[in-house]
């Protein structure tokens, strides 16, 4: 996952924005007790979504893969004054941890977090969303573009996490996870409706800007 020398990154980490105290705990907690601590955004990615989010100051963000809820704290930075964030995740076995941590944040009257099937969700979700971050299982990232790519305001911005798949990308013999991810790519780039940057941060993040 990591394109940049170790270094580097700390470099760039100490001489940014510093994790509060309760998502440099969700940090740590996560890599002590969680399985795949690799799923959690991590500090210098995190701040990269919390200035995005400052930008835009949307009203309503859709988060689709909530893990432990750190990438959802760090989008509910930048909600306008009567912004909201709806998260959906389909693993039910962290919905405790994870509302316990919205709790303890400032932000827990705005989050809506939702435990079920995101494909099945969406579709029931009032719009328009001002800004939407995909960050789920890969095979299902296509779908979850086509499902709300007419939900986003014009305007409005998509962000997809992982889109260089640790790399992946260019092997010879990709994975059925690593085509998922290849055939988003491919889909964005022949989109007319969006203008997009591959951003190669941490293991790729794709933006997306609805014309």
């Amino acid at each position: 996952m990591e394109f940049i020398d170790e270094s580097i990154l700390r470099y760039a980490e100490t001489h940014s924005v510093q994790e509060n105290e309760l998502l440099h705990r969700i940090n740590r907690e996560t890599h002590l007790s969680v399985l795949k601590p690799r799923m959690l955004s991590g500090h210098l990615q995190g701040r990269i979504l919390s200035m995005i989010s400052k930008m835009i100051r949307p009203d309503l963000i859709l988060e689709i893969g909530t893990y432990t809820g750190y990438s959802a704290l760090c989008l509910a930075e930048g909600l306008s004054s009567n912004g909201k964030l709806i998260t959906i995740d389909v693993n039910e076995e962290l919905e405790d941890r994870v509302r316990g941590y919205f709790r303890e944040s400032k932000f827990n009257d705005k989050i809506d977090y939702k435990i079920g099937d995101a494909k099945k969700i969406i579709p029931t979700l009032q719009a328009p969303f001002d800004l939407v971050f995909i960050d789920a299982d890969k095979e299902g990232y296509s779908l979850y573009y086509d499902l709300v790519i007419d939900k986003v305001t014009p305007g409005g911005f998509i962000l997809a996490d992982n889109v260089l798949w640790s790399g992946k990308v260019l092997d010879t013999e990709p994975s059925k996870d690593t085509l998922a991810i290849l055939h988003f790519n491919k889909k964005v780039c022949e989109d007319p409706r969006v203008e997009h940057v591959l951003m190669p941060i941490r293991d790729g993040i794709m933006i997306l800007r609805k014309i």
